[in-house]
């Protein structure tokens, strides 16, 4: 037999059928294809932009790696222990940290922060001054640097220097009495002259306030214990060895957490949350390949005869089921290579110029982020080609067994 199957196929899909409501449904079915994958690579390459944008904005505030004691909240710390930390391979750089919750007031306004004591080497080791957007980032004896929406909640204005910032935190060898007429006895009480803003995402903005660590450790008489330490790596230090070293010198009384391990939940949020997406869309693939399915049963009715012909020709079923196989690979092939081809397009254009904004007042970004990964069109390659045998099998099988015909 001197032709293919494949060459079968293809002939009966650029043929014009006599039916026309054959055309119209494999056009539906190229145009629901195309639709669904451009939605699937545009979708996955937004949460690709969005998982891109909180490590870069996470990596202002997150140190490289992070100690923090295993169980509890503060641990206590020594020169010892200072050198033995600081002498690890591949550490340029260590803060420590001591954080906890206060009620901050201003004027006549008051709101619960967190606050966070910081190493006089902390701008060294966070890029926290490229997040400054009033002021500086500047910890001295009696400034702090705060968020934006604490800015905004308290009404602070840097400029005015005659209105200090007030932070309680109650005292420890003291039960506090609710009713008490003099309720501020039961609190420490510190003052501070906020010196910087800065916005870097919500979640910090709207309550953490930056002091430095003398002030915060007689805020919360906290002494020589600290909460956690913050380090910073040498450029080229592989992470994980490091990580790894830190571990061996601390023991098992403290965790060594990296980077992404920090922001891990977040991470994973936005791993299901693009999984649930990626199922959603296949699953809208899935009913769009319908059409397929009613496409290929009409031509297979329209073509009885060519399939009886082929038959007397000496063509087995195998041969027969490959021609409506390859016919509906072709179509949603067809579709699925507009609809790549659209989706990318469309994401290397908001790439370059943002035209869907996220509607905020967000001074970071303005645009929705986005990013193309090979291994979404890979999941998608793959997604198609198992709609396409779904859709096409039944098709192919009763092709492959219609009865011979006499002529």
């Amino acid at each position: 037999m001197n032709f293919t199957s494949f060459f079968i196929a293809y002939r009966y899909f650029r043929s014009k059928r006599k039916a026309r409501f054959i055309n119209i449904i494999s056009g539906l079915s190229m145009l629901g294809i195309a639709v669904g994958t451009a939605a699937l690579i545009i979708v996955l390459s937004v949460f690709n932009g969005l998982e891109v944008m909180i490590e870069g904005l996470y990596s202002h505030y997150n140190p490289e790696l992070l100690i923090k004691p295993a169980k509890g909240k503060t641990f206590e710390i020594d020169e010892a222990m200072r050198q033995r930390i600081s002498q690890t391979k591949g550490v340029i750089l260590m803060s420590e940290i001591i954080e906890d919750n206060a009620v901050a007031r201003y004027q006549e306004r008051q709101m619960v922060v967190k606050v966070k004591g910081v190493s006089d080497n902390y701008a060294r080791q966070s890029n926290m001054q490229r997040t400054i957007v009033d002021g500086n980032f500047l910890l001295q004896t009696n400034t702090a640097v705060l968020g934006i929406g604490v800015q905004y909640t308290l009404s602070i204005n840097l400029k005015n220097h005659n209105n200090i910032l007030e932070l309680w935190y109650p005292k420890r060898t003291q039960k506090i009495i609710l009713n008490s007429t003099d309720p501020a006895k039961y609190f420490q009480k510190a003052s501070v002259v906020p010196a910087g803003i800065f916005s870097l995402e919500q979640h910090f903005d709207e309550n953490l306030v930056f002091v430095p660590i003398a002030f915060a450790e007689k805020l919360f008489d906290y002494a020589q214990k600290r909460t956690a330490i913050e380090i910073k790596l040498q450029p080229q230090s592989n992470t994980e060895e490091v990580k790894k070293a830190l571990m061996e010198v601390l023991g098992n009384s403290f965790e060594v957490l990296s980077r992404a391990e920090q922001q891990a939940s977040l991470l994973r949020a936005i791993q299901v949350e693009k999984l649930f997406v990626y199922l959603t869309l296949s699953f809208i693939l899935a009913i769009a390949s319908f059409n397929i399915f009613f496409s290929l049963m009409m031509l297979v009715i329209a073509k009885e005869k060519d399939i009886s012909i082929l038959k007397s020709m000496g063509a087995n079923q195998p041969f027969l089921r490959t021609i409506f196989l390859t016919e509906g690979t072709i179509i949603a092939f067809t579709g699925a290579l507009v609809g790549i081809l659209a989706g990318t397009s469309i994401v290397l254009l908001q790439q370059e110029y943002g035209f869907v904004k996220l509607g905020t007042t967000s001074t970071v970004i303005d645009a929705y982020p986005v990013e193309l990964r090979l291994i979404d069109f890979v999941f998608t390659f793959f997604t198609i080609v198992a709609i396409t045998l779904l859709s096409s099998i039944v098709p192919a099988n009763k092709a492959a067994n219609v009865q011979f015909m006499n002529h």
